[in-house]
């Protein structure tokens, strides 16, 4: 006789489930970090992304509830003494469990959808769709279970050395397995750390070592004294790096700016150190400062020691800003120290970003005191994100910064950077941590936004050396921090920045989790937001220093000339190649 459609139902349930092998408090564990995972953080995010994270994030919280619940059966269970539930009763809680999992994680994914709506709105970018956002779910379980299944063939190992030890030894079956899983993780963590990582850090050197020699079809040797790698230079062209021979070769000269500005120019001076132009930190800084007198820098109206981020990179409108703002009479200087980008360069060389800035900064300030203090240049600094790091560690605090600087200007900090946390600690009572006031504003100013530094001089007074940082209540690599894991920062204690969404909370772990994804998100969004600066740091330098006579409607054009800046530039013509740059 035939079963009931019923019975063969539950049996082709059962053995779904007994094939998948999963934990019922592993299962519930997953659906929670699976909805925190997509809770609001700082930034948007595009679905296949949140896919991987969320994925992570349900592989994660499997893992922990199978070990609460091993947990809970190898020790609390025994305790009580509590009989095993019924068949029927398991039944019934795979049926709950799994049923309330899925609502969870789908109402979570609904929810996302519309925080997603409000955090792009927020910063102008196009919202998403609730049913393409549910494609987030499709991505993570597919992810997830390629953890799971990793950590189940690693399992299979632990019981496989775990046998062959048994019948070699003839050890008690705790032994066996403690020994089983020693062995198993002893050469995981050989492969991962010893194999894996070293090689991935191998891997990465090599890979960013070739790129740092690659160059730009666009970028073409300059031919003006005044430029690092010209031919009358001290630093030949073929050791600047890939950053190097870009900041050197780009940016207007004398002609086109006076064509911009309808105003007198000099040919700006940019130099450059990389880092196969010496063999030493020091070489390289002692080459930088004779560069600089080559080329007259210390004649200069500004001069900028400009700190470099891991690739050797200076923010191109920093440079061309500051050239508009002084019609050339400039000189910017910078030097190498890495090729890896920012975030393996934060892991790998924060010592030497330090290091390289210090002597970069003490050689530069050397010979500028050589010189008359009635006709050498103002000296500033500026740095941004790991820049900010190297520049900052040139001083040994806002006394010493002050005694050697004409001004300061450090973007996007890193949240390491010894110089901020401290004047964010020490803040005014009642003043944010998003931008907060220091000593009432006197020396150093924090600005979220351009509307920020053009109430600068409607305030209270600001005394030279000014000292500035440019930072968005949206940008993690501010607010990144291992503390995130368990203290709840006070910038998520207070009213939410202008770009941060309200829905926005602190979560033990998970907000730390939340920030770290974002970090990787940092530079895909809209210019104003993030870890994008360029739109305000115009602004930043007229706020630390503006030229006598300069006025509104002449910043209003340098805004003009650097959105449509490939204007301006002519066809250049290297002594090596000839062709076309653009910018």
């Amino acid at each position: 006789m035939a079963s009931p459609p019923s019975s063969s139902l539950r049996r082709a349930a059962h053995g779904f489930w007994y094939s998948l092998r999963l934990d019922l408090t592993g299962l519930a564990m997953a659906g929670l970090f699976f909805a925190w995972s997509l809770t609001p953080s700082l930034l948007p995010r595009e679905w296949q992304y949140q896919g991987l994270v969320s994925g992570i994030s349900l592989a994660a919280g499997y893992a922990a509830g199978v070990l609460l619940s091993w947990f809970s059966r190898s020790v609390i269970f025994p305790l009580l003494e509590w009989p095993a539930p019924s068949r029927k009763v398991v039944w019934w809680l795979r049926g709950l469990v799994g049923g309330a999992t899925l609502i969870l994680m789908v109402s979570a994914l609904i929810a996302a959808a519309g925080w997603q709506n409000e955090i792009t709105s927020l910063l102008g970018m196009e919202g998403t769709t609730t049913t393409g956002y549910l494609r987030t779910g499709a991505l993570s379980l597919a992810i997830a279970a390629a953890i799971i299944l990793t950590a189940r063939a690693l399992r299979v190992c632990v019981r496989v050395v775990g046998g062959g030890i048994r019948r070699l030894l003839h050890l008690p079956e705790p032994l066996v397995n403690a020994v089983g899983i020693v062995v198993v993780a002893a050469v995981v963590i050989t492969l991962v750390d010893g194999v894996l990582v070293r090689g991935m850090v191998t891997f990465a050197n090599s890979a960013f070592s070739v790129q740092n020699e690659t160059m730009d079809a666009r970028v073409i040797q300059p031919t003006e004294p005044e430029r690092s790698g010209s031919p009358d230079s001290l630093v030949p062209w073929d050791t600047l790096g890939r950053q190097g021979r870009s900041m050197v070769s780009g940016g207007l000269r004398a002609a086109e700016l006076e064509t911009a500005t309808g105003r007198p120019a000099i040919e700006p001076i940019r130099a450059y150190v990389g880092l196969d132009s010496a063999d030493s930190r020091a070489a390289q800084a002692d080459l930088a400062v004779r560069e600089l007198v080559r080329t007259g820098a210390f004649e200069r109206e500004v001069l900028v020691v400009a700190s470099t981020t891991g690739t050797g990179w200076i923010n191109p409108s920093a440079m061309q800003s500051l050239e508009l703002i002084y019609g050339g009479d400039t000189a910017i200087v910078g030097v190498q120290y890495s090729f890896l980008p920012s975030a393996l360069s934060f892991l790998v060389d924060r010592d030497v970003a330090a290091d390289t800035g210090k002597e970069l900064f003490d050689a530069v300030h050397e010979e500028w005191l050589r010189h008359d203090p009635e006709a050498r240049p103002r000296l500033y600094v500026f740095g941004e994100s790991l820049g900010s790091f190297g520049s900052e560690a040139a001083f040994d605090g806002l006394a010493d910064l002050r005694e050697k600087v004409s001004g300061a200007l450090w973007v996007g900090p890193v949240n390491s950077n010894s110089l901020w946390r401290s004047l964010t600690e020490r803040r005014d009572p009642g003043s944010p941590a998003i931008q907060p006031t220091y000593a009432g504003g006197l020396v150093v100013r924090f600005a979220n936004r351009v509307e920020d530094l053009e109430a600068i001089d409607e305030g209270a007074p600001w005394l030279e050396p000014r000292v500035l940082y440019l930072q968005h209540p949206t940008d993690p690599v501010v607010w990144w921090s291992p503390e995130l894991l368990f203290q709840r920062p006070d910038w998520l204690r207070e009213p939410p920045g202008y770009d941060v969404s309200p829905s926005m909370q602190w979560r033990p772990i998970v907000t730390f989790w939340q920030v770290s994804a974002d970090l990787a998100n940092a530079a895909r969004i809209p210019h104003g937001h993030g870890h994008l600066y360029s739109s305000s740091i115009l602004d930043g330098w007229l706020a630390i220093g503006t030229p006598d006579g300069w006025t509104d409607a002449d910043t209003e054009q340098a805004r003009d000339i650097l959105g449509s800046i490939w204007q301006y530039r002519t066809p250049r013509q290297s002594p090596i190649v000839t062709g076309e740059a653009g910018q």
